[in-house]
């Protein structure tokens, strides 16, 4: 089973289920269903957040209700790391954390251990913006990193966690927080990107199911450090296939990746 493709695809769906009945309906119409179940309680969570970003924080009883679902789809479904996966994210919801975010952790590697949906929604939990700190997720970005196999996007993790750091401090000071403008300049940037083509692209052979997600952090992170040339190989492995972060953290998304696409094609011309 290719889990970080079916991640993709339950991701995708949930996000439109959202504003829906739908799923609501499949699931009492087939409660014993493991998909249903499993979509349901991503959806759910889906749900959470959105209500969250509209202002309406989720109450604890909705939180655990939504934790609830995520319990009966792992149970329905045992071998899926989704509903764990979908347990780490909820717990970020949690004023505190949660508890049991290392077992849900535990259960996402023991099902698959280079779960790169799973491996994200850690590193935002570890994030200063929500229950940790940038040091502490930096040093799980790179742990994942490391012990990665070559040809994982894995190996991306620690600048997501750059940008992540970036975001945080400039909503958190503004624009003009002291050294931001150097973010991406300072020492161990270029390592970290010289090990995202060193380990991920230089092996790079299946494309991944968020793959372009990974792709522009990485061309995010090179243009930033100087490295177009690097930056242009990337460019053109994303066709145009952008995405609204990292691109829009200094501006307009669209209109800040044409800049740095065609600022590397036109240093390569």
């Amino acid at each position: 089973m290719d889990w970080d493709r079916r991640a993709h695809c339950i991701k995708l769906l949930a996000n439109t289920a959202a504003g829906l009945r739908t799923v609501d309906l499949w699931t009492a119409s087939e409660p014993w269903l493991p998909d249903a179940a499993v979509l349901r309680a991503e959806t759910e969570v889906m749900r959470m957040f959105a209500a969250t970003r509209s202002g309406s924080t989720p109450n604890l009883a909705a939180l655990d209700r939504a934790k609830w679902l995520c319990h009966q789809a792992a149970d329905l479904a045992q071998d899926d790391p989704a509903p764990w996966v979908s347990l780490l994210a909820l717990g970020r919801l949690y004023p505190e954390g949660h508890q049991s975010a290392r077992l849900w952790w535990r259960e996402v590697q023991h099902r698959d251990p280079l779960h790169r949906e799973g491996h994200h929604h850690v590193l935002r939990y570890l994030s200063a913006r929500w229950h940790g700190s940038h040091g502490t997720a930096l040093n799980f970005a790179w742990d994942a990193a490391l012990y990665a196999p070559d040809g994982s996007s894995l190996a991306v993790l620690p600048l997501v966690a750059r940008a992540e750091q970036f975001r945080h401090r400039r909503d958190a000071e503004g624009d003009k927080a002291l050294f931001l403008d150097r973010h991406w300049s300072e020492a161990g940037v270029r390592n970290d990107l010289r090990m995202a083509l060193e380990r991920w692209i230089a092996h790079r052979v299946t494309p991944g199911a968020q793959d372009v997600a990974d792709l522009n952090y990485l061309a995010h992170g090179l243009v930033h450090a100087g490295l177009d040339s690097e930056a242009g190989r990337i460019f053109e492995l994303l066709e145009n296939r952008a995405t609204a972060i990292p691109w829009s953290l200094t501006g307009d998304a669209e209109a800040t990746y044409v800049k740095w696409r065609d600022r590397t094609r036109a240093s390569s011309s």
